[in-house]
């Protein structure tokens, strides 16, 4: 790769890790540091910041849908709704009591 070229895909990059969100659970382990470190790279290819873009953008999941057997699973069919619940509860700062773990009680 040319030394234009790999200007152009740090500059790309870092236009990418510039837009990319915070994790507010882990504030110590953040993609975008590591996104940063691989900005300044020598051998960064046009292939990593294309699939870096597709990833922010999501397009994987608008060209391959998730089936609803996975979604909700016949063993456990609120297994990732309770989990989303969760986790937007924890940003929250809201807890499960005690007893609701104790008892399994969702």
């Amino acid at each position: 790769m040319s030394i234009n070229h790999l200007r152009h895909a740090q500059q790309r990059l870092r236009h990418i890790v510039a837009e990319w969100p915070a994790d507010p659970l882990r504030p110590s382990l953040q993609l975008k540091t590591f996104l940063s470190a691989l900005a300044d790279h020598p051998a960064l290819s046009e292939r990593a910041v294309a699939a870096t873009n597709a990833l922010q953008k999501n397009k994987v999941s608008s060209r391959v849908p998730i089936p609803q057997t996975v979604l909700r699973p016949a063993s456990m069919p609120l297994h990732y709704v309770r989990l989303k619940e969760g986790y937007e509860k924890s940003l929250k700062g809201i807890g499960r009591p005690w007893w609701k773990i104790f008892f399994n009680v969702w």
